[in-house]
């Protein structure tokens, strides 16, 4: 089988590391041709697709490759991918498994409840509608015979350099509280496993949600990670005080549990780290945040 990978980003970087000698051939696009240098020692064929260049081999690789895992984020006005290969990837005449790495953030509010693949999107954000629209352009081209489309909504993504113990390290975690807030998170070792069910699924590709089994307070998430390291936790601050950006104001404004029983029942995933505390203690011993 042969891998390409728009956007070789946290998720897809350890997803090639992890599951990449399955595949003979793996290859992805940077942003930038310094990225690309910086990718050389990963043995990843690396082009740079950009605004502002597009290696021109990337169509070879995309036509030749059996496996296409998208995570680059839509633009404004435009998904940067379906507008310079979707056409392509749609006319093309060869079986192809299609990942696209979207979010649970299509759900929208759900003020608290459990949401499922069944629930209907209500984005209530510009970048939520984009990744909807995205989703939808995707699994337009996934009713191709020839084409399997899987969908990956992922929650809050943490792991191996990305935690609550790095940023207490950092000095830059808070312990934000709004009464009833809960977030939903899901470790990329997870996430990987994700993806290789969905390559290894015999049946039509879907939407699944990729979290895990416990939506939690974000501030319980920082007293547990700092009750790991021997540390205080930082005080608590009420949302309306903490001074968030309009980007973390955006994501309190959404409360939700997502739910991950159609991504056990029909990919067959086992989470490596159901909770957060798993998670954070595995995290620990690793070393992050010492």
């Amino acid at each position: 089988m042969r891998l390409f990978a728009f956007g070789l980003g946290y998720c897809a970087r350890h997803f090639i590391a992890r599951s990449g000698s399955s595949f003979d051939a793996r290859a992805g696009t940077v942003r930038a041709p310094a990225k690309a240098e910086e990718l050389a020692s990963e043995n990843i064929e690396t082009f740079v697709f950009g605004p502002e260049h597009e290696d021109a081999a990337i169509a070879e690789r995309v036509a030749s490759a059996d496996v296409i895992l998208v995570s680059v984020p839509p633009g404004v006005s435009a998904d940067p991918v379906l507008a310079r290969f979707g056409h392509r990837i749609d006319r093309l005449r060869r079986h192809q498994t299609i990942i696209y790495l979207s979010t649970i953030g299509v759900y929208g509010d759900a003020r608290g409840e459990w949401v499922d693949e069944k629930t209907i999107p209500a984005p209530s954000s510009e970048r939520a509608l984009a990744r909807l629209t995205v989703e939808k352009s995707w699994a337009a081209i996934g009713k191709e015979s020839d084409k399997k489309v899987y969908i990956l909504r992922l929650a809050g993504i943490y792991g191996p350099g990305r935690s609550a113990l790095v940023n207490l390290k950092a000095g830059t975690a808070k312990r934000v509280v709004k009464r009833g807030q809960v977030f939903n998170r899901i470790h990329v070792e997870d996430i990987c496993r994700a993806i290789d069910a969905a390559i290894a699924h015999k049946g039509p590709g879907d939407v699944f949600n990729v979290s895990d089994d416990a939506p939690a307070p974000p501030q319980d998430v920082i007293t547990y990670a700092a009750m790991l390291m021997g540390i205080e936790p930082p005080p608590e601050q009420d949302v309306e005080a903490a001074g968030l950006s309009p980007l973390a104001r955006s994501f309190y404004a959404e409360n939700k549990r997502a739910s991950n029983r159609k991504l056990k029942d029909e990919l067959g995933v086992k989470l490596a780290f159901p909770t957060y505390r798993v998670g954070l203690e595995a995290l620990w011993e690793a070393g992050d945040g010492r």
